[in-house]
């Protein structure tokens, strides 16, 4: 995120994630955080206020505990921008009992592992969801996130457009799962394609 608080970033699902490692690697791309597992809630007003008006609040646990808030994003080419305000909190289930306390209802709970590389002024995300793998890419300009796309073979008509929750509800439709937190024990022995989600793998689109 910028030191605006503007978050501008492009989405891939991709077939192959060590693949995109490999050529963060050759690019001399520079690794941030290794590997983490990361769990989320996402919380809302009763009657889903916030969800309706596109904006998030997320209390998210990985190397510390943050507390996120992001406004409704528009899409530009590909890329999702939004204002982001987050900072760490002290207590990760002391935060939620707050966020409870002031009315707030869990919306979904969701897992993934992260791992973040710097790619020249970038931030690159190779994440693991439980139905399937993306790369993250950050930036500051649209022209910017488009470099490091082709840097590493991605192509940019499949840019995604939607939340990793809103995929899940794709996936939940598809597959009529009737689960819902976003989590790999809930997940386990379940195939999800490209089809579920409705999205196209970023490696194999010319």
């Amino acid at each position: 995120m910028s030191d605006t608080d503007q978050e501008t970033e492009a989405k891939f699902y991709v077939r192959d994630l060590e693949r995109t490692r490999m050529q963060l690697q050759a690019l001399k791309a520079y690794l941030i955080q290794a590997r983490i597992l990361e769990t989320n809630i996402r919380f809302d007003l009763p009657g889903a206020v916030l969800l309706s008006q596109g904006r998030v609040l997320r209390l998210r646990h990985d190397t510390d505990a943050r507390l996120t808030y992001k406004s409704a994003s528009t899409n530009e080419q590909g890329v999702l921008s939004r204002r982001e305000i987050e900072f760490v909190v002290e207590d990760f289930e002391r935060a939620q009992q707050f966020l409870e306390a002031l009315g707030y209802q869990k919306l979904v709970y969701y897992e993934k592992y992260r791992t973040t590389y710097q790619l020249d002024n970038n931030l690159v995300m190779l994440d693991e969801l439980p139905y399937g793998n993306f790369v993250e890419i950050e930036g500051e300009t649209i022209e910017a996130i488009r470099t490091s796309a082709r840097q590493l073979n991605l192509s940019w008509k499949t840019a995604i457009g939607a939340s990793y929750t809103a995929l899940f509800e794709r996936a939940r439709t598809a597959l009529n799962l009737s689960f819902q937190d976003l989590s790999f024990e809930k997940f386990s022995g379940i195939q999800v394609s490209p089809d579920d989600l409705g999205v196209q793998a970023a490696e194999e689109i010319t």
